[in-house]
């Protein structure tokens, strides 16, 4: 397997990870024994995820620059590939608690990949009061996007209990991904026209006209695309630039060390207030972490007059735009959300949430897969730059936190007959946006997944009972 090319998404996520600053994506599954488990049966599941004749290239590759790459960053697979390193086995403490497992996920979590290896590790990890079995994943978000690593984990997952001999996630044997197999009610995806940028190799003899004129068309749309974004930045409405988010906690500089918080709740009770809030299950998910955080905030008596601001990534149909999938990459553009927080009625701020992305979608579906990508890049320059070039405080963050709504399947899925129980994601906080919330959706639950800077976002579990008191008043604001 020869050195491949990065794509420049991937490269930015290469570019700006630091010590404080870790760029890779995690999950937390925990799965069930099945019912003929034996005492040994963790050990028969980390046994059966390490050994593996073969690995996706995928898992094989890692970052390398040269004199003989030009300087360039590029995929190199590694002649060394230890198995050993990448799967683990790990165990708690008694008495087990669920506690001792998020900080086990959080020091995990807190560790940068070496870029001398492939950028992934897996840990199996046993001893739950309970007698379930934890994996946490990590992946550098250089190599997938969360909605790739959602499809990649689910494919080797099946909804029958009974099925045995099932390949690990990063086993070459695992099963192809098809972009459409992935089953979800969340409206996380944006349908962009069709680019020519999916136009397969096969065809580029036949297809180089017509490929060379829509690129330059893009090229040409680019800057009235630029034109409409900053406009639409500027009036306040919501884009994929953000300029008027306020100053909160959230917005300073972070450490390496990460905090994490789970729980899920029934997808049916946010599905019943969508319905008699005329809203979208991902709004009222975006409404219970505005309502949420609003409450954080004003125990801590530090909540702005102005409303919050979230940066919500949203997934460009892998089959349309070909910029990202599980085989590597991201197909990744972002809508800068008003989350209403400055409104004390809770159907109030979801009402101004569904306007908020019903806009911002309506004005990433004018664009190219390419101009989405081009302007939340843009979107992302205030946020990154000043922590690369040490102006913290000199220019005001575009945003206050990350909100990421991952899809998931919804029946019931095994590994080699222990049920996944429930899945939580495992984002990244970033210097100068020290709070990321993330969900997927599940077997009919709605999995929320904190992580936050360990010192910036003091009692950050306090955030999941805030989280439960919203869902409670959204129901009873819209009537349910």
């Amino acid at each position: 397997m020869a050195a491949a090319p990065i794509d420049p998404t991937s490269i930015a996520f290469l570019t700006v990870e630091s010590r404080r600053q870790p760029m890779h994506v995690g999950s937390l599954q925990l799965f069930e024994n099945p019912a003929d488990a034996g005492p040994g049966y963790t050990r028969e599941m980390y046994d059966a995820m390490r050994h593996s004749d073969r690995t996706r290239p995928l898992f094989l590759q890692h970052p390398h620059r040269s004199l003989s790459t030009a300087g360039q960053l590029v995929w190199r697979p590694d002649e060394q590939f230890d198995i050993d390193y990448h799967v683990r086995h790990s165990a708690l403490p008694a008495p087990g608690r669920a506690r001792d497992l998020l900080d086990l996920c959080g020091r995990l979590h807190s560790s940068r990949l070496p870029r001398e290896r492939p950028l992934w590790e897996a840990h199996v990890i046993e001893g739950l009061a309970d007698g379930r079995v934890a994996l946490y994943t990590k992946i550098h978000h250089a190599l997938l996007d969360g909605v790739a690593a959602s499809r990649l984990m689910q494919s080797v997952l099946t909804t029958d209990p009974d099925e045995r001999g099932m390949p690990a996630p990063w086993d070459a044997g695992a099963p192809p991904v098809e972009p459409d197999a992935l089953e979800t009610e969340v409206e996380v995806e944006v349908e962009v026209p069709r680019s020519t940028l999916a136009t397969p190799l096969t065809e580029v003899p036949i297809e180089a006209l017509r490929t060379g004129l829509a690129l330059t068309a893009e090229a040409a749309g680019m800057p009235a695309a630029l034109l409409r974004t900053l406009t639409r930045a500027a009036r306040n409405e919501t884009s994929a630039i953000s300029l008027h988010a306020p100053k909160t906690i959230f917005n300073q500089p972070i450490t390496g060390s990460r905090r994490i918080a789970a729980q899920g709740w029934p997808v049916e009770r946010l599905r019943r207030v969508g319905k008699a809030g005329d809203a979208t299950i991902n709004d009222v998910v975006l409404a219970m972490c505005a309502g949420a955080v609003r409450r954080y905030l004003l125990d801590l008596d530090a909540l702005p007059s102005a409303p919050l601001v979230a940066m919500v990534p949203v997934g460009l149909r892998a089959r349309e735009s070909q910029l990202g999938s599980v085989e590597g990459g991201n197909a990744v553009g972002s809508v800068m959300c008003r989350l209403g927080t400055d409104l004390a009625d809770p159907a109030d701020r979801l009402e101004t949430i569904h306007r908020s992305m019903r806009a911002g979608k309506e004005s990433l579906a004018s664009m190219t897969p390419l101009q989405v990508v081009a302007m939340s890049a843009l979107g992302q320059i205030p946020a990154i730059l000043p922590p690369l070039l040490r102006m913290q405080g000199i220019v005001r963050s575009p945003y206050n936190l990350i909100i990421s709504n991952v899809p998931g399947p919804r029946t019931t899925h095994y590994w080699n007959g222990a049920r996944l129980d429930s899945t939580y994601p495992l984002s990244i906080p970033i210097n100068g946006m020290a709070l990321n919330i993330t969900c997927t959706s599940y077997a009919e639950t709605m999995c929320f997944g904190l992580t936050g800077c360990r010192r910036t976002v003091p009692s950050l579990q306090s955030i999941l009972g805030h989280l439960d008191a919203e869902l409670d008043a959204l129901e009873l604001a819209v009537g349910v």
